[in-house]
């Protein structure tokens, strides 16, 4: 007696309701799961792969599926009963959909590998002031990168030789295979491991580059760093990186700003801040002070009455934008009031005058001990009485 079918959409772990995606979804998982070449060997395992591609092969057909749905499996069961389950399915689409990761991506695979490949971008840095950063500037940039080989132009072959056509590949840099599987035969299409993908051999290789074509040199090139730019942002400078592969263009250097601290400024986006100390006359009194920008010297006046902390905007005075030098942050100081360490003995008296003209603080202290201590004498008094 034949064995009994599971219900497809049980089989495949999905609702009657399941889409095309769902149903290739969970195909995908148990394929991976249960295909022979992971399981090799395992019985149980090919029996599970057989059971999930036969329901897929069913439901993912939307007539196959309206007779499943309506006729059960009796409907595909082989000889006079009906048609197999796998009549007219192409397995060979299914599975290079499905299975690309499994085989190098199947018969999608078609890029040649010998084609035009950009070259490597290079990697470096370049340090510079606060003051460049804020106004842009100009540096020399030395890198280490790959040239054409001159002894041998480019080919690796020693001088008075040339490279030869591979024959493995016959030239085309890739190698075809055909992969068994349970659905039959699959066209798998890869780099030829002789010449790796170019094509060619070298037999005899160049004594200066060792057969790669290529000898390291040192290059420099002036890079135009942007007004603006900030600290840890990088530079494009394409063309200047590692030479590109059958004949591909040149790739990039990617050149990283590093910007010096400065003793006086800070920085925040496109804002500028820093601390400016003022005397007391001047801070209770008003008048002006020089700040330092980095435009140069400023002269602001300072508001009568101004307290400690107090914070002012400098308007257009920070760093410009990159991408529109006519728009700039601010510059925000912080003013502190500073207090003198060392006084005349002329300078502590007329401290102490204007002190008690402002209200005699400087006594205000000993004045209330003195209460205390009158406080106290007349509770003994009242006592001893």
């Amino acid at each position: 007696m034949a064995e009994q079918k599971r219900d497809y959409y049980e089989v495949l772990g999905v609702d009657k309701n399941a889409d095309e995606a769902a149903l290739k979804k969970a195909y995908r998982v148990l394929a991976k799961k249960y295909h022979p070449d992971m399981n090799p060997g395992d019985k149980e395992a090919e029996k599970k792969f057989k059971e999930a591609s036969e329901a897929y092969a069913i439901l993912s057909d939307p007539e196959k599926r309206r007779k499943y749905d309506q006729f059960g499996p009796a409907a595909f069961e082989g000889g006079s009963a009906g048609p197999s389950p796998f009549e007219g399915m192409d397995f060979g689409d299914i599975f290079g959909d499905i299975f690309g990761d499994f085989f190098g991506g199947g018969r999608r695979s078609s890029a040649r590998s010998n084609s035009p490949v950009k070259g490597e971008t290079v990697r470096t840095s370049v340090h510079i002031t606060f003051e460049e950063a804020v106004f842009g500037c100009e540096k020399e940039i030395e890198l280490r990168v790959k040239e054409t080989c001159a002894s041998c132009k480019g080919t690796g072959a020693k001088s008075g030789t040339s490279p030869v056509t591979c024959t493995k590949c016959n030239g085309s840099g890739q190698v075809v295979y055909n992969q068994q599987t349970f659905f039959g035969s699959f066209r798998n299409v890869s780099a030829c491991p002789d010449c790796n993908g170019t094509g060619k051999i070298i037999k005899e290789k160049c004594a200066d580059c060792h057969g790669t074509g290529f000898v390291a040199i040192k290059k420099k090139f002036s890079l135009n760093i942007p007004a603006g730019i900030d600290n840890g942002q990088a530079i494009r400078n394409p063309g200047y990186g590692e030479p590109g592969k059958n004949g591909g263009p040149r790739g990039d250097a990617l050149v990283e700003v590093t910007v010096g601290r400065h003793p006086i400024f800070q920085r925040q986006d496109f804002n500028i801040y820093s601390t400016v100390p003022i005397s007391y006359a001047v801070a209770a009194l008003g008048g002006d002070i020089v700040i330092d920008t980095v435009d140069g010297k400023v002269i602001y006046e300072v508001k009568p009455g101004t307290q400690t902390d107090t914070r002012i905007r400098l308007k257009g005075k920070g760093v410009p934008s990159p991408r529109n030098r006519e728009l700039r942050g601010d510059h925000y100081v912080t003013l502190v009031v500073q207090t003198p360490d060392k006084l005349s003995h002329e300078a502590k008296e007329l401290l102490k005058q204007f002190d008690a003209l402002c209200g005699d603080s400087l006594n205000a202290a000993s004045k209330v001990a003195a209460e205390k201590e009158d406080s106290k004498d007349s509770k003994k008094k009242k006592f001893w009485k």
